[in-house]
C-alpha cells in the first residue's frame, strides 16, 4: 500500500511468518486471518495456547480469533483511525512508549502527540463504539510488551482512510519501538499468492521494479537504457481509474491478465458499462470468467502448476514454482504470452525460459540482486537479498529506517463515503469465506469446495432480523443506491447489530453490484467494507 510505502518503503511484511508464534503480543487488525490466511492462523493460534502469546483483536465481526483474544475490540465498521488515536493516545498520556526508540530513531513525534490529544477513549467511545476502559486495557497489553506484531489485511486498506489507516499502525508499531526487532513489526497479509511479487517487479503505476519511482530520472535513465526504450515519467493509472477512463472514452483498449473485474470491483453495473464502451477488451485467463464472456479476445493462459517462475510471498520469500503437468490446449505461460505479442508490435522480446527472466530481474531489482534459481532450488530467500554472499533479511528496518528517520503521521479520523440514514439504515461489509478463493475462478468449479460452501449468504444480527421480520434461511433482498442482490438469510450474532456481512465469491449472488467505488485518495482502493443498504425479505 502507498501508505505503508512511505512510511517503511515498501508495502512488504516487515517481519517473517515464523515470528508470529514466538512474539509477546499481537494485535490482529481487519484480519479474518483463520479464513483467509489460515496457515499463518495456526501460528496465531499455536502462539496463544502454547507460548503465552497475548491477543489482541480488533474487528466489527465476530471472526474466528475472537475465542483465542485476550481483549477484543469491536469497532464500528470504518472507524479504525479513531481507535488507534485512541491507542497512542492512552501511550502517551500513562507514558507507556519507548522513549529512547523515539527520540533516537524517529521524527514527527510531537505532530503526532497533538494530533491525537482530542482522541480519548471517552471520545474514541463516542466514535467507535469501543468502551473507553477496553480501549485502555488493549494499549496497555500493547505497550507494555517486549516486542508486539501487528498483523492487517484488506479490513484495514479497503476504506477511503485506507492509507491514514495503515499509517496508524505505522504510528502505534514506532511509538512502542516494535519496528526493527524480532517478533515486531506492522505485518499486510497479502490477499493473493504472488501479490508480493508482483508489486515488486512494478505492477503498480507509479514505479519500477524494487519500487524505483517512474518519476525518478535516474531510475527512468537506468531502465531505458536497459531495455532500449523511452519510458514516460507519468505515473499510470490505477483500476477503478482506468475503468473511469475508459468510460469516459479516454482509454480505448484494456488487457486484463488474471483478473475478474466483472466480480472483483465496486458497483459492477458501472464497471459493464464502462468495458462494453472499449473497442478491445483482451482477458488472458485460465478459465472463461464473467470478464472473459465480455471480451474480443481470450488468451488461454497457464496456471500455477503448469509453468515455471517463481512467486514472492507475503514475508518476501522468493520461492519457485515448478512445473508438474503441461498446459491443456493452446494455453501457454503469461511470460510467453506477453513476450509473443510484444514481439509481434515490433518489440522484440526474446526470451528462451522463466529463469532467463529471472536472471534479468535479479539485474534491474536491488533487493532482488543475491538472489538466483540455484539458491532458492530448496528453499526461498527473503529480499532483500543485495549480493550472492546475503542470507535473506528475517527482518526490516534492524538498525535504520529505508528513509532514515521514521516518520510519525498525523491522521485524523474521517467518516466512510457513505453513512447510513433512514432509507439505508445498515452498513454492508463484504469479505472472504474459507472455502472459496476471490471471484470463485477456480474453488467453484472445484466439488470439495462447492459441497462445504454451495452458496452466498447474508449474515445479519439477530436483533436486525426481528427488527426486519427476517428468518434464518429465508430468501432477502439488499438494496444500495447502486443495485440489489438477493440470497438467503443466516442469522448470526457474528455481525455487529447495524452491520450485514456477504462474500464476494458468487456471481449469482453478485456483492459487488451493491458496494460503493469511492476511493481512497492515495493508494486510491476502493471502499469495499462499507456502504449503506436496506433490507427486506424477497
Amino acid at each position: 500500500m502507498a501508505g505503508l510505502a512511505a512510511a517503511f518503503g515498501s508495502g512488504a511484511m516487515t517481519n517473517s511468518i515464523a515470528e508470529l508464534e514466538f512474539t509477546d503480543v499481537i494485535l490482529a487488525t481487519g484480519t479474518n486471518t483463520t479464513e483467509n490466511h489460515p496457515v499463518i492462523a495456526t501460528k496465531i493460534k499455536r502462539a496463544v495456547r502454547q507460548h503465552g502469546t497475548k491477543l489482541v483483536v480488533i474487528d466489527p465481526r465476530e471472526i474466528d480469533l475472537v475465542k483465542y483474544a485476550d481483549i477484543w475490540l469491536r469497532q464500528k465498521p470504518g472507524t479504525d483511525v479513531a481507535v488507534f488515536n485512541g491507542l497512542i493516545n492512552v501511550i502517551i498520556a500513562e507514558g507507556l512508549y519507548d522513549k529512547k526508540y523515539v527520540a533516537e530513531r524517529t521524527e514527527g513525534f510531537d505532530s503526532l502527540k497533538a494530533a491525537v490529544a482530542k482522541y480519548t477513549p471517552e471520545y474514541v467511545e463516542k466514535i467507535s463504539t469501543v468502551p473507553a476502559e477496553d480501549l485502555k486495557k488493549a494499549a496497555r497489553i500493547y505497550a507494555k510488551a517486549n516486542r508486539a506484531s501487528i498483523i492487517y489485511a484488506m479490513g484495514l486498506t479497503q476504506h477511503i482512510s485506507g492509507t491514514d489507516n495503515v499509517k496508524s499502525t505505522a504510528n502505534l508499531s514506532m511509538l512502542c519501538g516494535n519496528v526493527g526487532i524480532e517478533g515486531g513489526g506492522v505485518n499486510p497479509l497479502r490477499g493473493q499468492n504472488n501479490v508480493q511479487g508482483a508489486c515488486d517487479m512494478g505492477g503498480l503505476p507509479n514505479v519500477f521494479p524494487a519500487y524505483q519511482q517512474v518519476a525518478n530520472e535516474d531510475a527512468r535513465k537506468k531502465f531505458e537504457t536497459l531495455w532500449n526504450a523511452t519510458l514516460s515519467g507519468k505515473p499510470g493509472l490505477t483500476i477503478i481509474e482506468m475503468m473511469n477512463a475508459a468510460g469516459r472514452g479516454d482509454i480505448k483498449a484494456i488487457y486484463i491478465m488474471g483478473e475478474n473485474p466483472l466480480l472483483s470491483d465496486p458497483d459492477l453495473h458501472h464497471v459493464k458499462e464502462e468495458l462494453q464502451k472499449l473497442d478491445l477488451l483482451v482477458v488472458q485467463d485460465i478459465f472463461l470468467t464473467e470478464t472473459a464472456v465480455l471480451a474480443d479476445v481470450v488468451l488461454p493462459s497457464a496456471s500455477f502448476a503448469e509453468k515455471d517462475g517463481t512467486f514472492s510471498n507475503t514475508e518476501r520469500r522468493v520461492q519457485r514454482i515448478r512445473k508438474v503437468v503441461n498446459a491443456p490446449g493452446e494455453a501457454k505461460p503469461d511470460w510467453e504470452i506477453i513476450a509473443g505479442i510484444s514481439t509481434k508490435m515490433g518489440y522484440p522480446m526474446n526470451y528462451s525460459s522463466a529463469k532467463e527472466i529471472f536472471e534479468e530481474i535479479s539485474k534491474v531489482t536491488p533487493s532482488y540482486a543475491g538472489i538466483s534459481y540455484d539458491r532458492i532450488e530448496k528453499e526461498g530467500i527473503q529480499w532483500p537479498c543485495p549480493t550472492a554472499e546475503h542470507n535473506g533479511t528475517k527482518f526490516l528496518h534492524k538498525d535504520k529506517f529505508t528513509r532514515g528517520l521514521g516518520l510519525f503521521h498525523a491522521v485524523e479520523y474521517i467518516p466512510p463515503a457513505e453513512v447510513t440514514d433512514k432509507e439505508y439504515p445498515l452498513i454492508l461489509s463484504t469479505g472472504r469465506v474459507i472455502y472459496h478463493y476471490h471471484t470463485g475462478t477456480m474453488t467453484r468449479r472445484a466439488q470439495g469446495p462447492s459441497e462445504r460452501c454451495p452458496e452466498s449468504l447474508i449474515e445479519i444480527n439477530p436483533a436486525d432480523a426481528a427488527k426486519f421480520v427476517i428468518i434464518d434461511g429465508q430468501m432477502v433482498k439488499v438494496t444500495s443506491r447502486r443495485g440489489v442482490v438477493e440470497a438467503k438469510a443466516c442469522i448470526t450474532e457474528k455481525s455487529p447489530q447495524g452491520t450485514i456481512f456477504m462474500n464476494f465469491h458468487f456471481a449469482e449472488t453478485a456483492v459487488n453490484l451493491l458496494t460503493n467505488s469511492a476511493l481512497d485518495p492515495i493508494g486510491k482502493i476502493p471502499e469495499y467494507k462499507v456502504c449503506a443498504v436496506k433490507l427486506e425479505a424477497a
